[in-house]
């Protein structure tokens, strides 16, 4: 058998140790995903190295590309383009991975239009597969590096349990409320503008002209009332699948938090004001438009306002909520922005203080 990975026969047990360290060493799953990307295209001479995320929607599984990189020309991205529409694609477009998950197999292997072999590792959480990484050469793989590669995905996997134990929420599975902070710092970072004395250098290039930060928060419309009529089972229903909505809704890059009760946060990366507007109200329209079993039609209120590099977490997050505020007592079942408000005098300046309420 050809193998064309040298590296990854040659390498030595330094180097596979560090990046073992290297793995196990994050606590972020972003990070977690470079860091095995990183491994594997080393380690076993790989030219592209994709990790996708899945999940289910309304009984399919959906695919969408959360990190990347290839080597082809010396270069390497760990995003695709930031796109305000959905990326997912139907699990079915993927014929010999979808045969391979509904086998409940570890690996399969295809042969891709221009000869290059292309391996589908699934990463499975219990019975159901979470996320899968996509390696891609000009050559077929050696036994040896095979072995290797499932060494290095079962590490990952076993991170990535921790973290989602550590990180999410136990029922709906976004991310947890103690998790925002450091989220959000890090989206912050990507406000500042190129040429000004706060820019740090190694930020630079997040910047993308008119391209902004935002921050949305979500509050579930008479959500009380679904629990009183129906049960906390229905109402724990609900929130999975509002959860699940969220998931599609948006896209991998950017993150979704459940605080607690009916209320969410989506922090949303490099889009456009009319982007902005459109992710969030695609979102709000999905909900409406989903039969929730047994009770029907839930709506939801959001209001979003864009991340400012000077403005505290607090502050901003209180601009958010000013906005749900205004959407839920004129009449609820609508997406507001807080600088709109602002502009038309629906909403005034309130001084921050330690603490942010949901309505």
């Amino acid at each position: 058998m050809t193998f064309q990975s040298e590296p990854a026969e040659g390498m030595t047990m330094e180097a596979i140790l560090k990046h073992m360290l290297d793995i196990t060493c994050h606590r972020d799953h972003m990070l977690l995903d470079r860091s095995v990307i990183a491994a594997i295209q080393q380690l076993a001479g790989a030219s592209q190295v994709w990790v996708w995320s899945i999940a289910s929607h309304r009984g399919e599984l959906f695919m969408r590309p959360a990190a990347w990189t290839q080597d082809d020309q010396g270069a390497a991205d760990w995003h695709p383009p930031a796109q305000p529409e959905s990326q997912e694609q139907p699990l079915r477009d993927f014929p010999e991975l979808a045969a391979c998950v509904q086998q409940r197999n570890n690996r399969a292997h295809q042969t891709g239009s221009n000869g290059e072999h292309i391996l589908w590792l699934p990463v499975w959480s219990s019975d159901t597969p979470r996320c899968c990484v996509e390696i891609v050469n000009h050559q077929p793989y050696s036994q040896q590096a095979l072995n290797m590669i499932d060494g290095i995905l079962g590490v990952y996997r076993n991170f990535q349990n921790l973290l989602d134990y550590s990180e999410r929420d136990s029922l709906t599975g976004l991310l947890n409320r103690k998790t925002f902070d450091g989220n959000f710092a890090t989206m912050q970072s990507a406000t500042v503008v190129p040429g000004t004395p706060t820019a740090p250098q190694p930020e630079r290039r997040h910047y993308e002209g008119d391209k902004e930060q935002w921050l949305a928060v979500v509050d579930i419309d008479h959500f009380k009332r679904v629990n009183d009529q129906f049960g906390h089972l229905y109402g724990d229903e609900v929130l999975i699948l509002i959860a699940n909505l969220l998931q599609t809704s948006f896209r991998s890059q950017d993150r979704i938090f459940r605080f607690g009760g009916e209320e969410f946060v989506i922090l949303l990366c490099s889009a456009t004001p009319a982007q902005a507007h459109t992710a969030v109200e695609r979102f709000r329209s999905n909900v409406e438009t989903h039969y929730f079993p047994q009770i029907g039609q839930i709506t939801v209120s959001v209001g979003y306002t864009n991340i400012k590099s000077q403005q505290s977490p607090v502050m901003i997050l209180g601009h958010a909520d000013q906005a749900l505020y205004y959407a839920k007592t004129h009449g609820r079942n609508q997406t507001c922005h807080y600088d709109e408000l602002l502009a038309r005098g629906d909403v005034q300046t309130v001084v921050a203080n330690d603490r942010v309420e949901f309505f």
